[in-house]
């Protein structure tokens, strides 16, 4: 069995109340999309404004890239543990393999994971440690297919909102200088939640929001991912997990961009207590430079900013400096 190294104490990990039956009621249910379909563009629209989230079906990945990509995650995430620590980078990185932190300002979880940077052509760079070649090419071979995903999704937004150029967005992510990582997620069973009531939850990732432009994740089969819904309640509510889909989640840098229409999205991992939860996240950002603003063409009519201008390697900065749960786009708002 996998466990953690040096399982952190009930007092040192976030309690969660779960959400319950009634929570969801009036949800319906997260948005699919199949980008190829007639109307996709503004289907996609619609699903970023109402939830800044949705799932995209029919989507193209092969099967044997994913299924390969997560055997591989499954195998090093079984190593002993002196063999994964050999992965991590010292605190001075966030790069590389870490368990129970998450970032370097207190926030822990149930989890472990490796954090790996991209290079221009989307590949594993050579400042992050992979612990076998097999999986080096199982991550360069998956990300090259989602990072095609990404871009699509950014053109049907770009096509949606009647912005032009259709790379105005995808673009930023093309760019060869474009800061992009990849992170893999291993949540082990959780023990812990065998000493709380049904109401309660351990928190595997706490609540954020991502400062990307979108983030594109898969998962295996087992629940924990919730999202808040937009809105003045905020509910917390289950998402169903469909190995076969993948979500994209609007990200602070795309809300920017947008000025407000479209907006992030919280959520959150919680524990299982049976079953261990694998997930692949890609992040989709820009390059360091680029300027992160509204788009002109969303400020027609009189409209003015609602943030001030800064750089991706800005807010960048900013994030890596707050908490996982901080309100990172606070201070840019005018």
């Amino acid at each position: 069995m996998v466990v953690l190294a040096k399982p952190p104490a009930l007092d040192q990990i976030s309690l969660l109340r779960s959400p319950q039956p009634g929570d969801a009621s009036s949800f319906p249910g997260v948005p699919a999309v199949d980008l190829s379909s007639p109307g996709a563009a503004l289907a996609v629209v619609d699903a970023c404004e109402r939830f800044g989230f949705f799932k995209v079906v029919n989507h193209g990945v092969p099967a044997g890239v994913v299924d390969r990509l997560e055997a591989e995650a499954v195998r090093f995430f079984a190593s002993p543990q002196a063999a994964k620590d050999a992965c991590g980078c010292g605190p001075a990185s966030p790069l590389g393999y870490g368990n129970r932190r998450i970032g370097r300002n207190g926030d822990m979880g149930w989890l472990e994971y490796l954090l790996l940077a991209l290079d221009g052509n989307a590949s594993v760079s050579k400042a992050s440690p992979v612990p076998s070649s097999s999986l080096r090419d199982a991550v360069n071979q998956y990300v090259a297919s989602v990072r095609g995903l990404a871009t699509s999704v950014l053109e049907a937004v770009a096509e949606g909102l009647g912005v032009a150029p259709r790379d105005a967005l995808s673009g930023m992510v093309a760019d060869a200088a474009s800061d992009q990582v990849f992170r893999i997620n291993h949540y082990p069973a959780c023990p812990l939640l065998q000493r709380l009531p049904d109401s309660c939850g351990v928190t595997g990732f706490g609540e954020h929001t991502d400062p990307q432009l979108v983030s594109v994740l898969r998962s295996n089969g087992t629940p924990g991912l919730q999202l808040a819904l937009h809105g003045d309640d905020g509910r917390w509510v289950p998402v169903p997990p469909d190995r076969d889909a993948f979500f994209v989640i609007v990200g602070d840098s795309l809300q920017v961009l947008t000025n407000g229409r479209l907006k992030s999205v919280r959520h959150r991992v919680v524990a299982n207590s049976l079953k261990p939860r694998v997930s692949m996240i890609y992040f989709a950002g820009p390059a360091p430079a680029q300027r992160i603003a509204p788009l002109p063409q969303l400020l027609g009519h009189g409209k003015q900013s609602l943030y001030r201008d800064f750089t991706w390697g800005d807010y960048k900065k900013a994030a890596y400096r707050s908490r996982l749960g901080d309100n990172r786009l606070d201070p840019f708002r005018i």
